[in-house]
Parts: structure tokens; C-alpha cells; sequence
């Protein structure tokens, strides 16, 4: 007798959540219980090497931290279930804004991240569509804890399938409404549809969050992206061959999100400080030079500003050449040491 996909995907679910749940928390015991093995060995290993900023230390704090804080986030979603509040979206948001404003606190604590959050006050009432950068690993986390802790907003991801393998991560996010996109599906239209159902019902405390380049942005990816587009569209190639820190926006996903909610506004959030931080070997070089100095901000446009069609494309094109310009003048006041820490 054939299995039925759904009977088969919740096998799937339990067998790989049995895997990454036993997995963090069994790596959280072994980097507790070996604390005062490794952190000192770390210690050394950064100081034989000349890191004064001990990055291999730091870093192996912050996984610490991390990794008990996942554990926390999953113990909590079980006794979410165990009361009977499994479905509930306001308890599962209170989760998240707790897990996330605890993993930017271990940030901060470990390898002493400071950020700066520009254009809160300027942003007006919902329901919002953000379209964000994508740079780093924390994006998701630090885009979340923002408009969830300074916007008083209820975010919703469009978020690749790969991030299942986070317990927390996996386990809250599908409670909540995100949709979790197959890039390498073939079938475009239905991840396109699930897009657009995902924020059908947006409310006015409610945003739903894209991040259009779809990867982390890497000179390489920028270099491949722009190849790529100029075979489809030389046009919209020649308008985004100047980008230097943003990697070639797709449209498809944006456009799906604003039709599906056609009063909403829109959202653009960028930020400097991450640059070279979208891998771990980036992430422990820049460690190893610099302070982790985050400058955020958030630009609200009108709906009735943004056009359709062929022209949105050409539109989000444009947006994006100058959210790399402002890039460029932050990570260069960065340089200067011009950023106020906040919050």
C-alpha cells in the first residue's frame, strides 16, 4: 500500500526533528560539561596565534549560549503543546520575540556586537511587506528582533527549506505563519502560491519579511547572479552591474507578497557591520579584527508609489542600487567610527 505524502511528511518531520533536537541538545551538554577544557584551550589557540580579540573563544561562547537558548526555545514549544496552546499565535510570538531578544543579548555579551537602529519612529501603521538584505547568518534574528522588539510588529518569514534543520527554528516556525521555500524546486508556481498565501491574511501588527536576493550576499554570488541575469535580461543587468556590496534582487517572491496583500505598505531594511560575516570562517575572521558594529535602517514607502508588472521589476532594481549606495556610505561612517550604539 503507497503512503500518502502528507503521512509521509510528518514521518519525515518526526525523524528529522528526533535527529536535530537530540543533536543541540546534546551539544549543549558536551560544551557545558567540557567548559573548562575547551575555553581555555581556545584561549591559547587565539593567543599562540596572535588574535587578541580571541575570536575562536568568543565564538565558542556564543555557541555555548546558542545552543542552550535552542533548547530553552524547544522546551518551551513542548510545553506549548503539553497545555494545549499549540495552535496559539500570540504564545508562539511570545517565544519568538523572547528567543530572539535573548540571542542578540548573547551577541552582545560574547562577542560584544553593538547596533544601531535607524528610521523606527518614521514608520507608520500596518499591515507592512519588508523587503530586507541578506549578508550574514543573524539576518533572520536580528531583522525579527527588530520588528518584533521596536516596531511592536508580528513577523512572517518566506525562509529557505534548509533552516528546518535549526530545532527551534523548525519547530516554532512552523506554529507560526512562515513558509519555508523550496529554491530548487521545479515547480515555481506553487512556492509562489505558498508565498502568497502565507501573508493572505495580513493584519495591521503584522509583517510579512522577504529577503529578494534569496542567498547570502558574497562577491562570488554577486559576480554568478549578474552573469546569469545578463544571458535572460541585459537590460536589467546594466542597470545592477555597478553593485558592490548587494548581490541581484529576484522579483518574483516580492511581487507574489505585494499582490497578495495590495494595501499593504513596504518595508526596506539594510544594514552595515556583517559584511564578509556569511560564512564561519567569515565570521572568525572578522571577529579576529574588528568589533561587530551593526548599523540598521528601515525606510518606509508608500503603496500607492509602487508600480506593477514590468515596471515593479524595474522599480526594485532601482530601490536596490540605492540601498547599495547607502550601504556604502554606512560601512564607510562605520570606518570613521561614526555609529552610536542603541538598545
Amino acid at each position: 500500500m503507497a503512503t500518502s505524502p502528507r503521512v509521509s511528511g510528518v514521518e519525515n518531520t518526526l525523524k528529522r526533528r528526533l535527529v536535530t533536537v537530540s543533536g543541540v541538545c546534546l551539544l549543549a551538554l558536551v560544551l557545558l560539561v567540557a567548559l573548562p577544557a575547551w575555553a581555555p584551550l581556545l584561549f591559547l589557540l587565539d593567543a599562540v596565534r596572535g588574535r587578541w580579540r580571541f575570536p575562536l573563544m568568543r565564538f565558542g561562547v556564543f555557541g555555548l549560549m546558542w545552543a542552550w537558548l535552542e533548547v530553552t526555545g524547544v522546551v518551551a514549544s513542548v510545553a506549548l503543546w503539553a497545555v494545549g496552546k499549540s495552535s496559539s499565535l500570540p504564545a508562539h510570538y511570545a517565544v519568538q520575540r523572547w528567543w530572539t531578544a535573548s540571542i542578540v543579548r548573547a551577541l552582545r555579551i560574547s562577542v560584544g556586537m553593538r547596533v544601531t537602529i535607524d528610521g523606527v519612529p518614521d514608520v507608520g501603521t500596518g499591515p507592512f511587506i519588508a523587503l530586507c538584505r541578506h549578508a550574514s547568518l543573524a539576518d533572520s534574528i536580528l531583522s525579527a528582533w527588530i520588528f518584533a522588539t521596536h516596531l511592536g510588529l508580528n513577523p512572517r518569514y518566506v525562509l529557505k527549506k534548509e533552516l528546518k534543520l535549526d530545532p527551534c527554528l523548525d519547530v516554532v516556525g512552523h506554529r507560526l505563519p512562515n513558509y519555508f521555500v523550496d529554491r530548487s524546486s521545479a515547480n515555481v508556481a506553487s512556492e509562489l502560491q505558498g508565498i502568497s498565501q502565507m501573508a493572505a491574511d495580513l493584519q495591521a501588527d503584522d509583517v510579512a519579511v522577504i529577503f529578494p536576493e534569496g542567498s547570502r550576499a558574497a562577491p562570488h554570488k554577486r559576480q554568478r547572479a549578474l552573469e546569469s541575469l545578463r544571458e535572460r535580461s541585459p537590460q536589467r543587468a546594466d542597470r545592477l552591474v555597478g553593485l558592490q556590496h548587494l548581490i541581484v534582487p529576484r522579483p518574483a517572491g516580492a511581487s507574489a507578497l505585494l499582490q497578495a496583500v495590495p494595501h499593504a505598505n513596504v518595508l526596506f531594511m539594510w544594514h552595515s557591520g556583517f559584511e564578509g560575516m556569511d560564512t564561519f570562517k567569515g565570521i572568525l575572521r572578522q571577529l579576529g579584527t574588528c568589533r561587530v558594529n551593526v548599523h540598521v535602517r528601515i525606510s518606509e514607502v508608500a503603496r500607492n508609489s509602487i508600480p506593477s508588472g514590468d515596471e515593479f521589476v524595474s522599480w526594485l532594481d532601482d530601490q536596490w542600487v540605492k540601498m547599495d549606495s547607502a550601504i556604502g556610505d554606512m560601512i564607510a561612517n562605520n570606518n570613521l567610527g561614526l555609529g552610536v550604539s542603541r538598545g
